[in-house]
């Protein structure tokens, strides 16, 4: 019985690794936990994102420099866009 508690309670802790991380709201290092994406391809999603605006798909990073078909497809089920974050002030 402790084994399928301890069970359940890992995998529940363990969840917010599997939630897909918003290309347009996220942080660098939130960009950096996902896996293939490191420092310099976190800062130019950001910068892109600052320039352009929001994302409307995650193909469309195949307009940031270091990015190709292949790198985003693999990347595809561990990002995701959403809203564009509300402008600063």
């Amino acid at each position: 019985m402790k084994t399928w508690i301890g069970m359940i309670l890992a995998l529940g802790l363990s969840f917010p690794a599997w939630a897909a991380v918003n290309i347009n709201t996220a942080s660098q290092s939130e960009l950096e936990s996902v896996r293939g994406l490191g420092p310099a391809k976190a800062k130019a999603i950001i910068s892109y994102r600052d320039a352009h605006g929001g994302f409307k798909s995650v193909d469309e990073l195949d307009n940031v420099k270091g990015f190709g078909k292949a790198s985003i497809n693999k990347l595809k089920g561990e990002l995701t866009v959403g809203s564009e974050p509300a402008k600063k002030k």
